[in-house]
């Protein structure tokens, strides 16, 4: 491919002819000879089958093509140039902080294990991470507070100026105690579901209509005692003393079921199946140090969720 054989020499080299409209002065700032400056120029030319620049009268000018190639060229230069800046102050912890969005489905199985292996690398990055609702989370990102949301993907309409990097697939559960009544198998659990107190997400989580439509399809319009919460940590505190049951994300309570401490009502949810990864503005660029973040955020996500 053409752009294979373009350098950084032939874009900085170009820039400069281009600013000073002239050869000479251009080598002088580049520190090189004027026929390596005519050499790099008609090497560019070779590549993209164009000439960028004619003569006029006892100078130059540069040419239509040219003009469309140097605003490319620019903007190249202008990030490369500050990619390399990133990187120096990054390394050198003069960096701004990373801010993360993390809805509690990963805030306990996957940033864990991502931080873990961020921190290996040794970038001198400052972490900040906070939870809270998706639909806040995503406000915050889209006006700059936060560089990086992991959850679940928002509806359609919530994800304009968003891309979104699928990482994998979960569903909600109904978690209880172990020693639960309806783990015995004795007792309709939709039939019962409302002798019990029950923990659901709150009307602006991203999973409650997924909830909604299946507590409906299973004929359960209300629920008389029900308590909504985001709060990992008194869901899992109540649920634990009492026979309440947390309607709830598999990721939250994954570590809580794979010790033994908490189990799943057998009841099918393979409908609130959804995809879970990262969400970023259209038009940041990740710093570097956010990029080896997210990719350890991808390792870990790789770590704890099933192939395929």
């Amino acid at each position: 491919m053409n752009d294979a054989r373009i350098k950084f020499r032939h874009l900085q080299t170009f820039v400069e002819v281009a600013r000073q409209k002239s050869v000479m002065k251009a080598a002088e700032l580049l520190h090189v000879s004027q026929p390596a400056v005519t050499k790099t120029i008609r090497e560019l030319e070779e590549v993209l089958g164009v000439a960028v620049f004619e003569r006029e009268g006892r100078g130059i000018r540069i040419t239509r093509y040219g003009e469309v190639f140097f605003r490319h060229a620019g903007a190249a230069l202008t990030a490369l140039r500050q990619g390399l800046d990133s990187v120096s102050q990054e390394r050198s912890g003069d960096g701004p902080a990373i801010r993360i969005g993390a809805l509690p489905t990963v805030s306990t199985r996957i940033m864990p294990r991502a931080m873990a292996l961020f921190l290996e690398e040794e970038t001198g990055a400052r972490i900040k991470i906070v939870t809270g609702e998706n639909a806040v989370l995503l406000e915050q990102l889209r006006v700059g507070d936060l560089d990086l949301v992991v959850g679940r993907l928002a509806a359609p309409d919530k994800m304009t100026g968003f891309s979104f990097e699928h990482l994998y697939s979960e569903q909600v559960v109904f978690a209880v105690r172990i020693g639960h009544p309806l783990l015995s198998g004795k007792q309709s659990i939709f039939a019962h579901l409302g002798d019990y107190p029950v923990l659901m997400p709150t009307r602006a989580s991203i999973i409650r209509p997924f909830v909604e439509r299946l507590l409906i399809a299973n004929g359960i319009a209300s629920l008389p005692n029900q308590i909504e919460t985001v709060s990992a940590a008194f869901g899992r505190a109540f649920v634990r003393l009492s026979d309440a049951i947390w309607i709830i994300s598999t990721g939250v309570v994954a570590t809580d079921i794979d010790d033994g401490v908490l189990a799943t009502l057998p009841i099918d949810t393979s409908e609130t199946k959804g995809p879970v990864g990262l969400t970023v503005r259209t038009d940041a660029i990740p710093s570097l140090p956010l990029s080896i973040l997210m990719q350890t955020i991808r390792e870990a996500a790789g770590m704890v969720t099933p192939k395929g």
